[in-house]
């Protein structure tokens, strides 16, 4: 949780500028960019696009091109990796506020992570059929899908762990799933 409090913190504070005692420089946050046909889900390795519900992308340092997330659910847990190295520079997400629909989430309709309101725990699943944390860029707007589709209001980094994953500890049927054993066990 405090590295996605850090990440985040370390964003807002690049988009300020940096002076010193000789030149003045300025970092810059990299703009979100429109999704195309051709972005691929980082985990999944599918187009983006062909699953509904919003989507998220994430600007590396050193990197043009973001990772792509197919669910928001998705950039939350590659944020709470612990083997991540890479320095996040921006995550943007959906805003479902300004969606067309579900099917159709939008390809430059995006919001700053750091200045959505997520919904958790609601009855819409998401693009890949498992909970999502689903992005409104307003309250009002994420209040009004509460009182249609259940759920709480949370901000990124309140997003639990436990929620993005919660398949770690559980298969499909719910049941615990065994350690696995090397050949020679």
């Amino acid at each position: 949780m405090r590295k996605i409090a850090i990440a985040l913190l370390a964003g807002s504070l690049l988009s300020m500028p940096l002076t010193g005692c000789s030149d003045e420089v300025t970092a810059v946050i990299p703009a979100p960019i429109a999704m195309t046909d051709d972005a691929v889900g980082h985990y999944c390795q599918m187009y983006v696009l062909d699953h509904g519900g919003p989507k998220a992308q994430i600007h590396l340092k050193g990197f043009e091109q973001p990772l792509w997330f197919a669910q928001v659910s998705d950039a939350v847990a590659y944020m709470h990796d612990k083997e991540r190295t890479a320095d996040v520079l921006a995550v943007y997400v959906s805003d479902m506020e300004k969606a067309v629909s579900w099917g159709e989430p939008g390809v430059e309709n995006w919001v700053g992570a750091d200045r959505a309101f997520f919904v958790t725990g609601s009855r819409q699943m998401g693009g890949m059929d498992t909970p999502e944390a689903i992005p409104f860029g307003t309250r009002e707007a994420a209040e009004t899908f509460v009182r249609r589709e259940g759920g709480s209001i949370v901000t990124f980094d309140a997003i639990p762990e436990e929620y993005v994953r919660p398949q770690a500890a559980m298969n499909i049927e719910g049941v615990q799933q065994q350690p696995m054993h090397g050949h020679g066990s």
